[in-house]
């Protein structure tokens, strides 16, 4: 594979490669850093990517993996905590903006509880919107299982948001 190739190949992806290392890292500095390191590897590796039906799974298991390992590092320290990703507000009203950043931030701290295969499922999903397929290959679990994981996932982060609305705290 030669640059232009992989160019082509590999640098539309890396947004997506960022969202989904960030919300595993929860710190923008270490999304980039695993990032860049994947795409190192894809790089030192171009001559085998031919081989792959879809560079974007591999990516996508490579950067799970490398975020994997620095969360199992001894360095890392887990009380980090990154920015909420930004998305359009242009047609809302200042106090919608305003509860809806507020609800964001609350969903997106209820989402950091979650158990790390729950996390990673629902954010497959629900935010890059891939098919139970391409996570099926991401994951290396069955469909079935994704489907209920993901299911428990959504269904604690509906009784966690409702205690929080409820009680009007966290529960820190």
């Amino acid at each position: 594979m030669n640059t232009q190739s992989f160019k082509s190949a590999v640098f539309p992806i890396q947004g997506k490669l960022y969202r989904f290392a960030k919300i595993m890292l929860g710190n923008t500095e270490e999304a980039e850093d695993a990032v860049q390191e994947v795409l190192l590897k894809l790089w030192l590796n171009r001559q085998n990517l031919k081989n792959y039906r879809s560079i974007e799974a591999l990516a996508m298991i490579i950067t799970k993996n490398q975020c994997l390992d620095k969360l199992k590092s001894a360095h890392w320290n887990k009380t980090q905590v990154g920015e909420p990703p930004a998305f359009d507000q242009a047609t809302l009203t200042p106090y919608h903006m305003t509860e809806l950043n507020d609800s964001k931030e609350v969903l997106i701290q209820l989402m950091r509880r979650l158990p790390e295969q729950q996390k990673l499922i629902m954010h497959l999903r629900d935010i890059e919107e891939y098919s139970y397929e391409e996570i099926e290959k991401i994951t290396g679990l069955c469909i079935n299982n994704i489907r209920v994981t993901l299911s428990r996932a959504r269904k604690s982060i509906r009784e966690m948001y409702a205690k929080v609305n409820a009680y009007g705290s966290s529960g820190n």
